[in-house]
């Protein structure tokens, strides 16, 4: 008797029913496959984006919205800081790197950071082909923005004021792409990297020509940058800089650990949320695969019972009802992985952010433990009906 073969012919006997209780497991398991992937992706973002990141110090506003334009690019600055003040900090003993950025335009949605060569070094940059930026107007491009936007070395762009929007282009001056980067898994792969006297020149008035190549005092005594990304020298300095630059200066400093946990910790309200909606749908199904297969098996005790006179034995006859169970809650969570990774691929499809896009094509080792609980719930859901099974009087059974 080949249990696995009437297992599925039961259950393709009531395709409906069958369907159902599918579904129903699928959606529990997608969405909670979309929560670990989501959750997974944000938090390995968080981490690889602002590693090495000590301090952030820019305009005065929120702390928060601060780390999110400077450090994953996915919100607009608090404002300008004048580049006399920042540069003047940069030297303070405290510092070990210093890194400048100038924000403001962007190519196509990608945003375009002015920066030095400090950036190279802070994130660990490697060149795929080309060189650096070195001069004003020259561009080292992430490989999304080289790939999205079809741009090869010796092409040229105009950049457009603002960070997302592509009307506004600055016709006065094009850049021109000298590098472009391997994929570094981060937000530099969405970036346009040049030097911070490219950016002063796009906002020049009309017929005004300097040429910037580096942050002397004297050319930047009337000038403006956005952030500084800050490295500390020592540990002391966790305590003593951010409270120097918040009491002693018209700046403010965040560190990006805290308002990471922060931006998480509001996130997970949301998540924790989701999981357990995503939990009572599962132990829905499970009450809808018990229901089932409980009302299967008060139809089908004649058929058991001819079973068992047939040679079937008690066990082959309760794991006959087990693997129908386990059988409907597997097709559900394969189904349901198949969900999460598609919806999510779909999700990231549609994000305006390029810099926090999220992927289906991504795996967690939770997923595992979803297969995991697709099965259990196919044990709980069956082991009534199954036990029901096993106590069958053939008899009495056969004598109605």
């Amino acid at each position: 008797m080949n249990i696995f073969k009437i297992s599925t012919k039961n259950l393709l006997r009531n395709k409906l029913t069958t369907f159902l209780n599918v579904i129903l497991v699928a959606f529990g398991v997608g969405i909670l496959s979309i929560l670990f992937l989501a959750s997974t992706q944000i938090g390995n973002k968080l981490e690889s984006n602002s590693k090495d990141i000590d301090l952030v110090v820019g305009a005065k506003g929120s702390p928060l919205q601060l780390i999110l334009s400077s450090i994953y690019h996915i919100d607009f600055p608090t404002g300008n800081i004048p580049a006399k003040d920042a540069y003047e900090l940069m030297q303070n003993p405290m510092v070990k790197r210093a890194v400048p950025l100038a924000l403001g335009d962007n190519y196509n949605g990608f945003r375009i950071a002015g920066t030095d060569s400090s950036f190279v070094g802070l994130y660990g940059l490697k060149l795929a082909s080309g060189s650096f930026w070195n001069k004003d107007l020259e561009v080292t491009i992430g490989s999304s923005v080289a790939r999205e936007s079809k741009l090869k070395i010796g092409d040229t762009f105009f950049g457009a004021h603002g960070l997302n929007d592509s009307s506004d282009e600055h016709k006065q001056h094009a850049y021109i792409v000298k590098g472009i980067l391997v994929p570094q898994g981060n937000v530099t792969d969405n970036l346009v990297l040049t030097n911070i006297g490219s950016v002063y020149k796009m906002h020049e008035p009309s017929g005004e020509e300097e040429h910037h190549e580096a942050p002397e005092s004297k050319e930047i005594s009337n000038k403006e940058i956005t952030s500084i990304l800050i490295q500390y020298r020592s540990p002391m300095s966790v305590v003593l800089f951010p409270r120097m630059v918040n009491q002693s200066t018209n700046m403010q400093a965040a560190s990006p650990a805290m308002e990471s946990a922060r931006l998480f910790s509001l996130i997970g309200v949301g998540i924790d949320t989701l999981k357990w909606f995503a939990i009572l749908i599962m132990a829905i199904s499970a009450l809808s695969v018990f229901i089932s297969l409980y009302n299967s098996m008060k139809e089908k005790k004649y058929d058991l019972a001819v079973m068992r006179c047939l040679g079937g034995s008690k066990v082959k006859i309760f794991f006959l009802v087990m693997l129908e169970g386990l059988l409907i809650t597997f097709a559900g969570a394969i189904l349901g992985l198949i969900i999460g990774h598609t919806a999510l691929q779909i999700i990231g499809l549609y994000q305006e952010s390029s810099q926090a896009r999220l992927t289906g094509i991504y795996f967690v080792g939770e997923e595992i433990y979803l297969l995991i609980a697709g099965l259990c719930i196919g044990i709980v859901a069956a082991i009534i009906p199954a036990l029901q099974t096993y106590r069958v009087d053939i008899a009495k059974t056969l004598s109605k």
